[in-house]
Formats: C-alpha cells, structure tokens, sequence
C-alpha cells in the first residue's frame, strides 16, 4: 500500500472517537435532564475543602501502591528501574488515560518507559498485562466482598448485583489465568496457530511471553505481592471516594462503595465513551437510585471524584513536560 494512502484503521479511528463522543454527551445530557443542575452545582460548591485534601492524598497514596505493583512484576523479571523513575512513568500514564480519549495510552507510556531496560517490547507489554489482569481479579474481588457485605446487613435487594456472580468472576478468572502462569509451556503451545499470521515475528513474541510467564512461575512470590497490591490500590480508591462522600455530605457507606466503585472501573474499560463519561456516572446514578438516594448524589459524586483525579494527573503534565526538557 503506497505511503501517501491512509490505512482503514487510520480512517476508522476518527468515526470510532465520534460515536464514543455521542455516547458520552447522549447519556451526559439524559442525565442533566432529570436532576436539577443549579442544585448540583450549588452542593459541589458547599463541598468540605479538608475532606477534598484528605482525598487527594488517599489518591496519592494509591498512585505509590500502583507503582510498588508495578515494580515487583519487573523485578521478577530482572528489569533493573529506580522506583522514582517508574513514579514519574506512572505519573504521565495517568495523565493520558485522563486526557486521552482512551484507556491504553497511559499503558502504552509504561510499555514504552520500560522497553529499553527490558531489552524487548514484548517483554515490558508482558509485565503490564499481568499488572492490568492481576489489578482486574483484585477489583472483582473488593466488589465481591462488598457486595457480600451489603447483602448480608440489608438483605438480597438491597444490592444491583448478587455476591455470588461476582464470586463466581473472580474464581473464573483464576481458573482461566492459572493455566498462562503455571504452565506457560503449554499456553505458548495454544497460541501456536498464531504463527500462521507470521510464523518467525509471531514465533518470536510467543516465545517471549512463555519465557516471562516462566520466570514468574519461578517467582510466585512477586505474584502474591502484586495480587495484594491490586487490592490495596482498590481499597485505597475506596477510600477515596468515602473522602469524596464525607466532603458532599451523602449518606452512603463504606461497603456500598466498595461495589459500586469497582464497578465503575469496569464499565469504564467498555470502549463505548470518552474516557467513562456518562457511562460512569449513569452507573453510580442507577446504583444511588437502588438505594434510595436521588440521581443527583450519584452525578454529583461522580463529577466531583472524576473532577480530582484529573486535577492530581495533572502531575504527570509536569513531570513529561520536565522530562521532555
């Protein structure tokens, strides 16, 4: 295909950002339309600056916890990095999952800021996939003990979604993930037909991959570390949100948050808006309503929690623009 002709992915791209931008301003704007926004702005406003600040350093710590996670999956793989060089990567990944209209920028940074020491693509994508798939199974699991939590104080219909399917999706992923980790040999075996596509590039990167994964078979350790880290990172972003709650004034629990938090993360990885808006808040609206609140608490907290993320990513602006320099 001559140079000068764009490729049908490159065509498709901007059709695909469009429709996420409909969804998310179609589902802002039903949304605006049955809660009364002078009110919403005007309890915004009345928001406890203490509590916002508590928030704030609750997401930081969350953000270090991410990137101690992150560093023990390359450390099992030998991949030498200061901790202070793998934060301020951290740091600017945020920043382009926040304003990026996609969720894999922020990855695609980490890919890139660890692939040199790595000495392979493959290898540094390979770490963070099993950071991403260990932080899922951690975020299922916090949304099933909640869940379980709020079932058993206020009973089966207090609650959107029953424990025992999220039980159920935490004990699938690790029965579908165990067999990658402990026997790579075999995964790479199953990804053999690959090869059809390009047998000595697609061989290559298959043998990459079962050699990571073997080296953290070795090192099950660094697993269990990063497995507790995710779900350290998720209890932290509960946290965060209880301060978000504290500073709006609504009466919601520790334990609701810990369903509907993980959840939102979960809806936000479907790749149907920008970056979750909309779609998040309709989440938290539709959870809040089941509990009695009013779909402006939801919209509110949402807003004011997606509100502070952004502020604290701005953090990695400074550093890739230091870094840059």
């Amino acid at each position: 295909m001559p140079a000068d002709l764009p490729t049908s992915s490159s065509r498709r791209t901007p059709i695909v950002t469009l429709l996420k931008v409909v969804v998310s301003a179609a589902l802002l704007a039903w949304l605006f339309s049955r809660i009364d926004a002078d009110r919403l702005w005007a309890s915004a406003r009345r928001a406890s600056v203490p509590w916002l600040l508590v928030a704030l350093t609750i997401y930081s710590l969350n953000v270090l916890a991410a990137t101690w996670r992150w560093h023990l999956l390359l450390d099992a793989q030998d991949i030498r990095l200061r901790r202070r060089r793998l934060l301020g990567s951290y740091l600017v990944a945020n920043f382009f999952n926040n304003f990026l209209p996609s969720n894999i920028g922020g990855d695609v940074i980490r890919i890139r800021d660890t692939a040199g020491a790595a000495g392979s693509k493959t290898l540094a994508t390979t770490v963070v996939l099993v950071d991403r798939g260990l932080g899922l199974m951690g975020l299922v699991l916090v949304a099933a003990l909640g869940a379980t939590m709020v079932v058993g104080s206020r009973g089966q219909e207090s609650s959107p979604i029953w424990p025992v399917w999220l039980w159920a999706g935490f004990l699938l992923g690790a029965a579908a993930t165990a067999p990658a980790m402990f026997a790579p040999e075999g995964f790479g075996r199953l990804l053999q037909p690959l090869t059809v596509v390009h047998p000595e590039w697609v061989g290559s990167r298959i043998e990459k991959l079962t050699a990571a994964l073997g080296r953290f078979r070795e090192r099950p350790s660094a697993l269990l570390g990063c497995f507790g880290g995710a779900v350290l990172v998720q209890v932290l972003l509960v946290l965060f949100y209880l301060a978000v709650v504290n500073a709006l004034q609504i009466p919601v629990q520790a334990w609701d948050l810990a369903v509907i938090v993980p959840l939102s993360f979960v809806v936000q990885m479907l790749p149907i808006s920008i970056n979750g808006f909309g779609v998040r808040e309709a989440t938290f609206s539709f959870y809040f309503t089941r509990m009695g609140l009013t779909m402006d608490s939801g919209v509110l907290l949402s807003l004011v929690a997606t509100a502070l993320t952004m502020l604290f990513s701005l953090t990695g602006a400074a550093v890739y623009v230091s870094r840059d320099r």
